[in-house]
């Protein structure tokens, strides 16, 4: 069964590339072991990311980003069976919100991913990716 998995997370300390590059590092090697796709999104001080794959493989690797002492308040927004993935060649492509986004890191000071809903982050999501251009490190 395969699923795509919605949370937010806010980081545990500073935001420096090379704690997003461990992450995705990371992230590449064991999603591909796990066939498990997404986007992760790093906006200031906070982290969307979508997962997809089987059921399994994304409840595990979920556990996994809960207990990771590089976040905390992770909570999940949104959880469904899917047919089809959106990103199917993406292992872990990476959209750096803070730089790309007005809205994240201007226009809207105030937003904050915890106070909106799963069905308005997933639509940010995939304006932040036909907006800017997601990083594929795979």
């Amino acid at each position: 069964m395969l699923i795509r998995l919605l949370y937010i997370s806010r980081s545990v300390g500073p935001q420096t590339s090379t704690v997003t590059g461990s992450i995705l590092k990371t992230s590449l090697t064991n999603n591909r072991i796990n066939q498990i796709t997404g986007v992760l999104c790093q906006g200031v001080g906070f982290f969307i990311q979508v997962l997809e794959g089987e059921r399994n493989n994304v409840n595990e690797l979920f556990l996994k980003i809960a207990n990771d002492r590089r976040h905390k308040n992770v909570e999940l927004i949104s959880f469904e069976e899917v047919t089809l993935r959106k990103y199917p060649k993406w292992l872990m492509a990476h959209i750096d919100l803070s730089e790309m986004d007005p809205m994240v890191a201007l226009k809207h000071p105030e937003f904050d991913p915890y106070s909106a809903s799963g069905k308005f982050l997933n639509q940010q999501l995939e304006d932040w990716i036909l907006s800017g251009s997601p990083i594929n490190p795979a």
